[in-house]
């Protein structure tokens, strides 16, 4: 019986979460002290879980827009530049060959970004745009990920994540600043954003131990934070529209 408990357990944590040699160091040996298999162990757990988190993270925000029947407060520029940010790490850790659990959640965001894209020109009376621009980023994508495309290429794409993340941030927390509030942003979203994207700084040094990654994560989780840190100022705030119907 305690032997097919163990199978069990060794088919559900081997290799999803630990190479087979740090689970037999941490449950044959039972040495619960080893820290280089507990911190594979965490990096795992923790990025699966982020990848996990991301089928939902920005579905507030775009029921909170469809709710609304409006984009108000979104900087479309800012959502692109974020869509441009997340298709580099896509295509960067694929052909690097990183751990899906190190930058799964890019798929998934990008997604749900390109959706928040659409939304955006369509409430803005776009609809002919927003399909036309569809149709170009799914052809863009297929290039970048073909062989047609230089390693080097893509190594530029991912170091142009970091200029992408903070402009497009800034963008954002610039219209935040100028309508006085912060719209239609959906705190759900945004603080998803900020958590996963600190965690992703553990994960992508643990996971890949590559640079250009990691420094893409600590620009993001602080850029993410200037954005939440609008939120909870503006918590109260609301549009000016709105204030003259409640007067």
């Amino acid at each position: 019986m305690a032997a097919e408990a163990d199978g069990l357990l060794k088919r559900a944590l081997v290799p999803i979460l630990l190479p087979e040699k740090c689970y037999d160091q941490l449950f044959v040996q039972w040495d619960l002290l080893h820290v280089p298999c507990l911190k594979i162990l965490l990096s795992k757990g923790l990025g699966l879980g982020i990848v996990a988190g991301s089928l939902l993270v920005k579905l507030p925000q775009v029921f909170k827009i469809l709710g609304a029947k409006s984009a108000e407060g979104l900087s479309l520029q800012s959502v692109m530049l974020e869509l441009v940010a997340l298709t580099g790490t896509m295509v960067y850790s694929i052909t690097n060959n990183f751990p899906f659990s190190s930058w799964g959640e890019a798929l998934f965001l990008m997604f749900q970004t390109i959706t928040i894209c659409f939304l955006v020109m369509h409430y803005r009376g776009q609809t002919v745009k927003g399909v036309a621009f569809l149709a170009c980023y799914a052809l863009v994508l297929l290039v970048l990920l073909s062989p047609l495309t230089p390693l080097a290429v893509v190594t530029l794409l991912q170091a142009s994540n970091v200029p992408a993340v903070v402009v497009g941030r800034l963008l954002q927390a610039a219209t935040n600043y100028r309508n006085g509030h912060t719209g239609q942003l959906s705190a759900i979203t945004v603080f998803l954003l900020f958590g996963g994207s600190l965690a992703r700084i553990f994960t992508s040094i643990q996971e890949t131990g590559d640079p250009l990654l990691a420094g893409t994560f600590v620009v993001s989780s602080l850029c993410n934070g200037l954005i939440a840190a609008q939120l909870l100022f503006y918590w109260n705030a609301k549009p000016a529209h709105k204030q003259k119907k409640v007067q």
